[in-house]
């Protein structure tokens, strides 16, 4: 376990940010991202009849949207104790195989940081 106060600042506000998107929105899982720019993106999980996605791929989707073309780094606050291997491969996708991932429970604490790839 890795206390939010000793992670990097930058690291500590995309945990915030997730932890932010999961309270306020009620959702099962909050995520946040670091473009390469220092632009950060938020979050939930999307679940609609159409439509399921965890919300790491959600920010992922949407810092690509917004012209993002790599990324520094990843947050995820949860109850799960594991990153599903779709969420650590869309973040390979932009940020490469080595972007960390930080793992959070609903307290802020990170529980693990693993590398996208």
């Amino acid at each position: 376990m890795t206390e939010s106060n000793a992670l990097d600042p930058e690291d500590r506000k995309i945990v915030t940010l997730a932890r932010s998107v999961r309270v306020r929105n009620g959702v099962p899982e909050g995520a946040a991202v670091r473009d390469d720019t220092g632009r950060t993106y938020a979050a939930g999980s999307v679940s609609l009849p159409s439509l399921e996605l965890s919300a790491l791929r959600t920010a992922v989707a949407m810092a690509v949207a917004s012209g993002a073309t790599s990324l520094e780094a990843a947050a995820v606050v949860s109850d799960a104790e594991v990153l599903p291997d779709e969420d650590r491969a869309a973040v390979a996708d932009l940020g490469g195989v080595e972007t960390p991932v930080l793992l959070a429970g609903p307290d802020g604490v990170v529980r693990v940081t693993v590398s996208a790839g």
